[in-house]
């Protein structure tokens, strides 16, 4: 008010508080402003009290969206971080190494997009159909996709079965059911609800394709879906060399809905 009065101008002052009459606290910004006659005559000053907290609310809300902006480039940093090096023991040549890797950080950044979509809550059913519809034809018979409505709230969630999906749908495109005509695949799930979770339980089958023989040695999508998933995510999983084609059993904890 001082400075307002003899340098005859308005002051901004520090944010600070006030109270209500009904006890609620306010934060504010003081304007300390002359007050001058109709001769333009200095008379004194009034203290100007602008409320701010539909201000202070945007800042806490861009502020809380720059530390889960920080915490997912994190998350996503030491995963591709984790990728290449596996992808790196488990390749034989640097093509091959460049294709995977090729592969895997586009299923990562597909699955962003999917995160970042405006007004959408991304499901289970979504991170599915974004690897396999490509692979349907116009029978409308390859990809058999059923289950309930799943929302997938955390991005570390949704980046591990996004992975996991994008592995498998490789695998049968290169060597399984969806390498050749008339193989299949089907994509299966329920969620049973418990008292402070729900629980996931997805499969995945492949039919038609060429005989299947165990692996003779772990590459990166069964090291993902044995060691990767049950450590990120809590998962277990269990895969099944059938002749007829590969089976995959996975169960999760999910996060329990919101109370309505």
């Amino acid at each position: 008010m001082a400075i307002a009065i003899t340098e005859n101008r308005v002051v901004r002052g520090m944010e600070a508080a006030c109270e209500r009459p009904d006890g609620t606290r306010v934060p504010i910004l003081p304007y300390p402003t002359p007050l001058c006659d109709r001769q333009g005559r200095l008379i004194g000053a009034v203290n100007l009290l602008a409320d701010i907290t539909e201000r202070k609310r945007a800042e806490e809300q861009q502020a809380l969206l720059v530390r889960e902006l920080h915490h997912r480039v994190r998350n996503t940093l030491a995963t591709v971080q984790a990728i290449m090096g596996s992808t790196a023991r488990s390749s034989e040549t640097i093509e091959n190494f460049t294709e995977a890797m090729i592969g895997r950080i586009g299923a990562l950044a597909k699955t962003h997009v999917l995160l970042a979509e405006d007004g959408k809550t991304l499901s289970f059913a979504d991170i599915v159909r974004s690897e396999l519809d490509p692979f349907e034809d116009i029978s409308e018979t390859r990809i058999r996709i059923d289950g309930p409505e799943v929302a997938i709230t955390s991005s570390q969630l949704a980046m591990a079965l996004g992975m996991a999906v994008h592995e498998l749908t490789t695998n049968a495109a290169k060597f399984g059911a969806l390498s050749v005509c008339g193989g299949r695949v089907e994509v299966t799930w329920t969620v049973t609800v418990e008292t402070a979770r729900r629980i996931l339980e997805f499969s995945w089958v492949e039919s038609g394709g060429p005989p299947v023989k165990p692996p003779q040695r772990q590459g990166f999508g069964s090291r993902l879906i044995d060691f990767v998933l049950p450590g990120q995510i809590q998962a277990r999983s269990r895969i099944d060399y059938a002749p007829e084609g590969i089976r995959v059993q996975c169960t999760l904890p999910l996060p329990a809905e919101p109370a309505s």
